[in-house]
């Protein structure tokens, strides 16, 4: 029987087909990825597996154990994926966070104590067990707080504690990196005897001894627990990690003094307990009665005691006045040296607020003596003011100055880096976009070093109109307004942070370029300035970018004296294509015309004709008389040998008479003169037609020296072929 193909619409989907279908594709997939990565790496084996040994055939090796390493990080790379894709709920699809977690928490090889900042979170933790110790031990030791039914309390604390200290002793401190001879040492070996043959390690190994055994002959008395004080280097360690990477460090400085200051109080306290228990309590007015809290009463009279407040009970044995003295010397001692070092840290924190207040005096001093105007004044004030809440610091060049020139340039790129970059002056080529073609990157770095930082107040002239321009400014923060118009007030640009003006001015010839505008600073404008003379000492050493510089100034002056582009010209249509768009009437032909198009041309021309037609009626009666000449002549040739010399003489003299009076020796301009006052003329009338007269235009040298050249218009008669 035939069976009947389906249609396309009697087709259905099978779930289990598509399934097993996907299956293949994903494994395809697979196996596509692993064979590409094995072109790329050659070195690595077929993932397959090797075939069954035949009789006749020795077995293929199997898969190295490399290989198979290898093949199982790909698929524990690409299972999460699957899991992610599959099942997206499945606690499976957390596990690759926990790895990353756990990687991040591994400890590596080799700690550098000054950037981990792992590191310092350990030592803090060390910290606080130290405290612990350093502040219970003694209160443990003298107040009657650990009692019989507490004790398993505070033996679980100090294991903990111990358990911390045996860390840093076994883990952490065999792994911090030091230098020998200015070299880092990461060795792991090296490091462990280093700090194996160190007094830390000596301090801490006797931190660590467990003298605790002896409570099963003495008791439980934290007395045998006071060698853990002894890791006080830890604390220490921790107190310069910590202010090295805080941005406020005297906050932290201000908070351990006081610590310093209540734990002395907190000794005095514990010694002033043992002293009236050694007496006894209430025994004499003097010693504590053992009312009230013991702790807070003697903590209490430590403080009156050290801080030399006085109104206490008068001592009356031998004991309690030795005590007394001892207490008030140590008390002076102590007191005064905590706050002298409070006062330091607190002046430290505050230098650089009393550098900035002790200038602003100085200033303000100093024109109050000159009586400097109020408004001169105001202005300094508030540019000291906005100086030092923008940036700190009244100059960046006083701080940088006490750094190594590496560490100057390397926090130059970090800041200035970017917005020099923005230049068109400097940047790389835009062909390439690297530095091979631009401007050679040590000139840049040496450039980014002498960049001048000034803040200019809100209405400050950065620069004027018809200066000669000699700086370059780069706007680092604030707004700055270009302006001019008739007036010079109208703004015609705003240029924010980022932008930059004036880097032409840097390489312009002949002594630089005057300023074509006024710009003004909006608000509170910062700008970098780099001046031409910088520019010249740093552009000595480098005379190939001195070179790409001047090109690149002489194509950003063409870019830039362009004209904006105004509408587009509509292209002509038709036969009028093949001709080339008619030529602009030079301004200067313009001007001599006095008038607009045609109109100008065509009244030169008229006033031209009027001219020729008063001079002909003279050339004509000058043509006449010269042709009676020639007739005369003619008639006198014929009859001179019938006439005597004397009668020849006699008959040319009245002959010339006539002749005189219409030669005229004056000049066409005077005649002119002359026929204007006889007759007036009509007024010129512009006549529209075609003429037989062509126009001749010339340029001549002028005959007097700095006037230029003369422009001549002619009219002429065309020759008749």
């Amino acid at each position: 029987t035939r069976t009947q193909k389906p249609t396309l619409s009697d087709c259905q989907t099978n779930e289990y087909a598509d399934a097993q279908l996907q299956e293949i594709v994903r494994k395809m997939r697979e196996r596509a990825t692993i064979y590409k990565e094995k072109l790329k790496d050659p070195v690595l084996s077929s993932p397959e597996g090797s075939p069954t040994a035949s009789p006749s055939k020795k077995p293929l090796p199997s898969p190295s154990k490399e290989s198979k390493i290898e093949e199982k990080k790909e698929e524990a790379e690409a299972k999460p994926e699957m899991v992610h894709y599959y099942d997206m709920l499945c606690c499976k699809f957390k596990k690759p966070l926990l790895k990353k977690y756990m990687e991040y928490l591994q400890l590596p090889d080799s700690i550098d104590s000054y950037t981990d900042r792992r590191y310092v979170a350990w030592l803090m933790l060390v910290t606080v067990a130290y405290n612990w110790n350093c502040w219970f031990i003694p209160l443990r030791f003298v107040f009657p707080y650990q009692t019989p039914s507490n004790t398993i309390y505070w033996f679980t604390i100090d294991v903990i504690c111990d358990i911390c200290y045996l860390c840093d002793l076994l883990i952490f401190q065999p792994r911090v990196q030091f230098l020998k001879g200015g070299d880092i040492i990461s060795d792991r070996v090296e490091m462990k005897k280093y700090y194996h043959s160190s007094r830390k390690f000596q301090l801490d190994v006797l931190s660590v001894l467990p003298f605790e055994v002896l409570y099963f002959f003495f008791g439980f008395n934290p007395a045998f627990r006071a060698n853990r004080m002894l890791k006080h280097n830890t604390f220490f360690e921790f107190n310069d990690r910590l202010e090295a990477i805080l941005d406020k460090a005297y906050i932290y400085r201000v908070i351990r003094t006081t610590g310093y200051l209540l734990f002395m109080l907190h000794i005095n306290a514990c010694l002033y307990y043992w002293a009236s228990d050694y007496e006894g309590l209430g025994s004499t007015r003097w010693v504590y009665d053992g009312k009230g809290n013991m702790y807070l009463r003697c903590y209490y009279w430590a403080v009156r005691t050290l801080i030399t407040i006085g109104g206490l009970p008068e001592p009356q044995t031998l004991f309690e006045i030795v005590f007394q003295l001892l207490n008030f010397f140590l008390g002076v001692f102590v007191f005064s040296s905590l706050i002298g070092q409070m006062r330091d840290v607190i002046g430290a924190a505050t230098a650089g607020q009393n550098y900035y207040r002790s200038c602003m005096d100085n200033s303000v001093s100093y024109m109050n003596t000159y009586s400097i105007p109020r408004v001169v004044q105001n202005r300094v004030r508030t540019w000291y003011e906005y100086t030092w809440d923008s940036q700190g610091m009244l100059d960046e060049a006083e701080l940088l100055g006490q750094m190594p020139s590496k560490m100057q340039l390397a926090v130059a790129i970090d800041v200035n880096f970017a917005i020099v970059n923005k230049v068109d002056l400097f940047k790389a080529s835009s062909f390439t976009g690297e530095w091979g073609n631009g401007c050679d990157r040590q000139m840049i770095y040496d450039m980014l070093l002498r960049l001048k930082s000034i803040v200019y107040l809100p209405g400050d002239f950065v620069c004027k109109k018809g200066e000669i321009g000699r700086e370059m400014y780069i706007i680092k923060q604030g707004e700055v307004q270009v302006l001019g118009g008739p007036d010079g007030t109208k703004v015609l640009v705003t240029l924010r942070a980022g932008a930059v003006f004036g880097e032409i001015s840097l390489l312009a010839a002949g002594g630089g370029n005057r300023r074509t505008a006024n710009v003004v600073a909006h608000g509170f404008a910062n700008l970098f300035i780099l001046d031409k003379k910088t520019l010249n000492e740093i552009l000595v050493h480098y005379p190939d970018s001195e070179k790409l510089l001047m090109k690149k100034a002489k194509v950003l002056l063409k870019e830039k004296g362009k004209p904006a582009p105004g509408p587009p010209v509509q292209q002509p249509r038709g036969l009028a294509s093949l001709f080339g768009q008619k030529q602009e009437t030079p301004k200067l032909f313009k001007a001599m015309l006095g008038g607009r198009g045609k109109e100008g041309l065509a009244r030169l021309l008229q006033l031209k004709r009027e001219q020729d037609i008063q001079v002909k009626p003279q050339e004509t009666d000058r043509g006449n008389k010269s042709t009676e000449k020639t007739k005369k002549k003619a008639n006198k040739q014929k009859s001179r040998r019938k006439e005597t010399p004397a009668e020849e003489e006699n008959k040319s003299e009245p002959e010339k008479k006539p002749v005189e009076p219409t030669a005229s020796s004056a000049p066409p301009a005077q005649q002119e003169e002359l026929n204007a006052h006889a007759k007036p003329k009509p007024p010129a009338v512009m006549h529209r037609g075609t003429s037989n007269e062509s126009l001749i235009i010339s340029m001549s040298p002028s005959p007097r020296a700095g006037e230029g050249e003369i422009l001549k218009v002619e009219a002429k008669e065309k020759k008749k072929k």
